[in-house]
């Protein structure tokens, strides 16, 4: 990152490494990183993901720059997986036929869609969200599905932009966005929404946690007719532990983030909402999340704009730091692409529904 190495492709250096995984868990890297994950889990079992630690993770993830993410996401501003069709020539159409103005946006609103969908909601309905983002879903949900939302996020930079896009569409009504912690939503959410959404938010949460989330979810929908979305990068369920290391990702990225598997989410809905979820759906969407990557990687290289990010990050005036930069995030979307693309890291969608209740009408 710091341009110590130069190789001819990042990727097949990624590839490579990704390949022969197996029979290098027993280097001496590996075995320093079996003690790095037992700390990790050590301290994401007795303090975990504090109200604190929380929110100054979200200034480290989300509170850089407006502009910079601005820079590589699509018109929606959503910074999650993406859902590729026909339409735009698959999840590997842009390698076999190129890519196009508008793929990543008719692929995210995809995306959006298809959660609300899958929430079943319907006009004048409640969602809540954890996780706003820049208010890409709310937005959506509020605009063609006539819905009202309320949304949360620890961003303060995510807030002031979503709510500035929530009043240039006209939805200042419809949609509200919180500065708040999912742990301390109010006694007046208890059972008033029909739809429950999160857009890989979960991931921040933490092991020690996961059974408080889906409790608060249980608290806030409806005991009848109401579903539950969730979203999250996840490990499959042989690599999943609780006592996750320092990678690239944890150190550079999105600091004290744990992947959960989808067993441990499903188990976890079920525990922390005393049954009163039922399994309605499970999608992994990991064969779209490394054309994603690669679309996000295409327009940051055309799109970011030292003088314009300079302003947030004044650090970055010198050439040599703004390399460093642009190379972390060259890694990241490489890295991350490499891991989906060989199944090392995965991507689910989980559908629950109330007990008794039905996907939909069947006689």
């Amino acid at each position: 990152m710091i341009g110590d190495i130069e190789v001819s492709s990042l990727k097949a250096c990624m590839d490579l490494w990704l390949d022969n995984q197996s029979g290098m868990e027993y280097t001496f890297s590996s075995i320093v990183a079996r003690a790095s994950a037992a700390f990790s889990g050590f301290y994401n079992s007795f303090l975990g993901q504090t109200r604190s630690q929380a929110r100054l993770n979200a200034i480290a993830s989300y509170d850089q720059s407006n502009e910079l993410f601005k820079a590589f996401l699509s018109d929606e501003m959503m910074y999650s997986c993406a859902l590729w069709s026909d339409a735009e020539g698959g999840v590997c159409g842009d390698l076999e036929g190129g890519h196009r103005s508008g793929d990543l946006e008719a692929a995210q609103l995809r995306k959006i869609r298809h959660v609300l969908t899958k929430a079943r909601v319907k006009p004048g309905h409640r969602i809540l969200e954890f996780g706003s983002g820049w208010g890409g879903l709310a937005i959506e949900a509020a605009r063609t599905f006539d819905c009202e939302v309320d949304t949360l996020t620890l961003s303060i930079e995510q807030k002031t932009l979503a709510e500035e896009r929530i009043k240039a569409a006209g939805l200042e009504g419809r949609v509200r966005v919180h500065l708040l912690d999912y742990r301390e939503i109010p006694v007046e959410f208890e059972k008033v929404f029909d739809a429950f959404v999160s857009i890989e938010m979960v991931e921040h949460v933490g092991t020690k946690y996961y059974n408080t989330y889906f409790k608060l979810v249980d608290f806030a929908l409806k005991s009848r007719d109401a579903t539950a979305v969730i979203c999250s990068t996840t490990f499959p369920e042989p690599r999943f532990t609780g006592y996750q290391s320092e990678d690239f990702m944890r150190r550079y990225m999105w600091p004290n983030a744990c992947l959960p598997s989808a067993t441990v989410l499903i188990t976890a809905a079920q525990t922390g909402s005393c049954n009163r979820f039922t399994l309605e759906g499970v999608e992994n969407h990991a064969a779209h999340y490394a054309r994603t990557l690669r679309e996000w990687g295409r327009r940051f290289d055309q799109n970011l704009n030292q003088g314009t990010i300079i302003k947030d990050f004044p650090a970055l005036r010198e050439h040599a730091v703004y390399d460093v930069f642009k190379r972390k995030w060259h890694y990241l979307f490489t890295y991350a692409g490499a891991g989906f693309a060989k199944g090392y890291i995965t991507c689910h969608m989980l559908t629950f529904i109330r007990p008794n209740d039905t996907p939909g009408r069947c006689d």
